[in-house]
């Protein structure tokens, strides 16, 4: 008979330790470094733990630092539904969406008011469209805004970057240096340091924060940061499987979402910082610091103009129109 209590009681004890639910475990992955301050990685640690306090059976598992999948594999994985969620420079997905190249189009976002504006506009209602088309759901706008650094000297008006190698960050960027005179080396911003390491790389442009989270200050001389003339933003959001998405229940896509919006706003007051932390950060670090004139940005766009904007308008499917849409917003 106590043999029986005892089994009872042990039974009892085992059915109370188990949830009512099954939990749901997504995996998140990105290239940035992770609990080291990059913003990038903040807001999935905020969703994630958003969507844990809410407590609907939903956990969300982040790998960062392309410890999961690296840079380029994370747009293929996401909408082939073997990874869940992603931060990602979208342009980094142009090679499948070419479209998306529109998202590193030089000079098209002015400053991280412009950037709120561009995100409430047509223009990014179809870059939303294209995304989910091809596979994934964009959870949190993200822009940030970046410029050059090189280990030869500053870049500063199109003449400068003449005989240097240089990673440029998607196509759109890749067809206006190039038409400047610079060499390109493709390769995500996580591979800048080996490469300028290396010798690979002369030069590099990037985001504010992936200046500072990939130490870029170590190898350059010159830093052009964007001030008051930016001719480099980036967008970079959080995105979730389409197929993930749709298998989550009512309570679990509403919580998801509403922790996106909170990552978001997070976001459009962290990300304006950036630009200090890096230029503080590579001042102490004996790096010259400069950035465009208002001359020197005109000159490129000029080159923009007759390369980048030209040949996606031209050769992209609706490039034409997906510009003038952007453009469109003042």
């Amino acid at each position: 008979m106590k043999a029986l209590f005892r089994t009872s009681v042990a039974a009892a004890m085992l059915a109370a330790s188990i949830p009512s639910f099954a939990e749901t475990v997504l995996r998140a992955s990105h290239q940035f470094p992770g609990n080291q301050g990059d913003p990038r990685d903040e807001m999935v640690q905020i969703i994630a733990r958003e969507v844990a306090a809410a407590n609907v059976g939903l956990k969300i598992q982040i790998f960062p630092a392309s410890s999961l999948y690296k840079a380029n594999e994370q747009w293929g994985a996401m909408t082939r539904g073997q990874l869940d969620m992603t931060a990602l420079p979208l342009d980094y997905a142009s090679g499948r969406v070419p479209q998306f190249s529109a998202t590193l189009m030089p000079g098209l976002v002015r400053n991280y008011e412009h950037a709120q504006r561009l995100n409430q506009s047509d223009f990014m209602k179809e870059i939303h469209a294209l995304a989910e088309k091809n596979g994934a759901i964009v959870l949190a706008n993200a822009w940030l805004a970046g410029g050059f650094a090189s280990k030869e000297h500053c870049i500063t008006a199109p003449e400068t970057i003449k005989g240097q190698v240089i990673r440029a960050a998607g196509p759109a960027f890749e067809n206006m240096l190039a038409a400047a005179g610079a060499s390109i080396s493709s390769m995500p911003s996580s591979e800048i340091y080996t490469g300028m390491q290396t010798g690979v790389l002369d030069a590099a442009n990037t985001s504010n924060d992936s200046f500072v989270s990939y130490r870029l200050y170590e190898q350059v001389k010159c830093l052009t940061a964007p001030g008051e003339h930016a001719i480099w933003f980036m967008y970079e959001p959080v995105l979730i499987s389409k197929r993930t998405f749709e298998r989550l229940t009512p309570e679990q896509k509403e919580v998801m979402l509403a922790a996106a919006a909170k990552a978001e706003a997070y976001f459009a007051q962290e990300g304006p910082k950036g630009e200090q932390r890096m230029n503080e950060t590579f001042t102490k670090a004996g790096v010259k610091v400069v950035s465009l004139s208002k001359e020197e940005h005109d000159a490129w766009m000029e080159v923009a103009r007759e390369s980048s904007y030209k040949y996606f308008a031209e050769k992209v499917k609706g490039g034409k129109d997906l510009l003038d849409k952007a453009l469109a917003v003042q």
